[in-house]
């Protein structure tokens, strides 16, 4: 009751004209910045902290939440239209909605992340409601073991990520972790893999890696490819409408991956990113034909679309039940919080209730903003695909360096871009995933430092992971995981 209670003052301030007038300035920012190529909602998010200053927190702070899930409701339009994500969290979203954009289904490409964004993102708000006190007491309880053994289950979906042959999967995999070692080791301070070379003791940002291997490598490929006149189906841009059909193969992976989404996005330091991997591994370990995947399947948009929106408003709970931000972007977040005054945490409900539900009911208001926003734009923003092909590949070129070089000025990240797309171009040549080097590369620090973490506290002792019953959980599925899809092949084999 008291919670209803608190959601209608919330209402009432996301319904204030005010409210409705920020929220929307919010959503639309954060859609517009998530469609560049390397602006994310992180450069968004404390481009606007001098704009709050002397602005009623609950209002700036709404304004602010709404740039967050906007840039990752408007970061698949780019993954879509040219195979450059917007932001790393609709990676994922490429896999799939640009093979739909190569094959004319542009616009019901579009459409379908529109709707799996509201559906994930809508969801995850009422649960944010609901479960946001005893979610954040579950975030505590996952320490370094638990930390490493969900990452551990992340990783057994390589395999799910392969084209063909698992073992080139693996190498790609592999080549990801290498590449993430780059840098000052956090606990020793030492230098690793740079070379003497001081512009890579920060290591490698994922962005680079990113519009390396999947915008540039894909430019490579129409130049290499530049007789196939394939291309120009392209400027088909289909038909936005969804049959029964399509809306029946999207309710699955919207209901499931909201759930999953959600609760992955609670987790200190996975987010939208991790979210939108997982989701579309499972929906790919699940489905009765895997192999659409990867080649315009309507599940492969949906389920990480629905994810990586669902992953948003999870975030929300550590950072304003616990004051602890679980991601860069609401870390940023934090710091606005301080800058305008307001400690997140525990006595936040209690200290500022218009703070809290305003935030809350404004996810509503702007996930239905965002709905209404986007999907009268789809006709419109499919239009690039119009574009000639010289000059779209010269805007993807042009998008890619304009967003790695905003990211530290620095020339030298411009080079690693260009090595990256060679790495990429000749990866496609060759027929090596990238999926899986992107995901190794994601987990790779994550999990190692969590594996040091455990190692410290328990003395070197394996032993740890079997008293913890989290870990041990997570572990059990990921053996489940590798040996399932092998007992599978087993059974479909004949007899004799």
């Amino acid at each position: 009751m008291e919670a209803f209670q608190g959601l209608m003052s919330g209402f009432q301030i996301a319904f204030s004209l005010s409210g409705i007038i920020f929220i929307f300035i919010g959503v639309f920012v954060g859609t517009f910045i998530g469609m560049m190529p390397g602006l994310g909602p992180i450069s968004a998010i404390a481009i606007m902290i001098p704009v709050t200053y002397n602005m009623d927190p609950a209002l700036a702070l709404v304004m602010m939440a709404g740039v967050y899930y906007g840039a990752i409701f408007g970061g698949s339009t780019s993954s879509i239209l040219l195979n450059a994500p917007g932001v790393a969290g609709t990676v994922a979203t490429s896999f799939d909605g640009y093979p739909m954009a190569q094959q004319g289904k542009a616009g019901k490409a579009l459409a379908i992340a529109a709707i799996s964004s509201f559906v994930g993102g809508t969801i995850s708000v009422v649960l944010l409601m609901m479960f946001s006190p005893l979610l954040a007491s579950v975030a505590i309880s996952f320490g370094p073991a638990e930390y490493f053994a969900l990452m551990l289950l992340g990783l057994t979906a390589i395999s799910s990520l392969s084209e063909g042959s698992t073992i080139k999967a693996f190498i790609s995999a592999i080549l990801g972790f290498m590449v993430v070692t780059i840098g000052i080791d956090s606990q020793t301070g030492t230098a690793r893999f740079t070379f003497g070379n001081a512009n890579l003791l920060e290591g490698i940002d994922f962005l680079v890696i990113a519009l390396g291997l999947f915008a540039l490598a894909e430019v490579c490929m129409l130049i290499f490819n530049r007789k196939d006149t394939s291309v120009s189906d392209n400027k088909n841009l289909g038909s936005m409408k969804l049959s029964k059909n399509d809306i029946k193969e999207m309710a699955g992976p919207m209901g499931r991956q909201s759930f999953l989404g959600f609760i992955i996005g609670v987790l200190p330091g996975a987010g939208a990113t991790i979210a939108s991997f997982i989701a579309y591994i499972t929906e790919k370990k699940i489905a009765k034909n895997p192999e659409e995947f990867g080649k315009g399947s309507i599940k492969g948009v949906a389920a990480p679309e629905t994810a990586n929106n669902a992953a948003t408003s999870g975030a929300f709970v550590p950072l304003l039940s616990l004051g602890i931000p679980g991601s860069g972007t609401t870390a940023v977040l934090l710091g606005a919080f301080l800058v305008l005054g307001i400690q997140p945490g525990p006595l936040l409900v209690q200290d500022h209730p218009d703070i809290f539900w305003g935030i809350i009911a404004s996810m509503y208001v702007g996930n239905l903003f965002l709905l209404i926003l986007n999907l009268p734009l789809v006709p419109y923003i499919s239009k690039v695909l119009r574009i000639p092909r010289p000059m779209l590949i010269s805007l993807v070129i042009i998008f890619s360096l304009i967003g790695v070089y905003a990211l530290s000025f620095n020339t030298f990240d411009l080079y690693l871009l260009l090595a990256f797309g060679v790495i990429g171009f000749l990866m496609r040549i060759f027929s090596f995933p990238a999926p899986p080097f992107i995901l190794a590369f994601i987990l790779g620090g994550m999990m190692e430092q969590a594996l040091r973490q455990t190692m410290t506290i328990s003395n070197g002792n394996l032993y740890i992971f079997f008293t913890k019953p989290i870990a041990l959980s997570l572990i059990i599925l990921s053996l489940l995981s590798i040996l399932f899809p092998i007992i599978k092949n087993r059974i479909k084999k004949p007899v004799g």
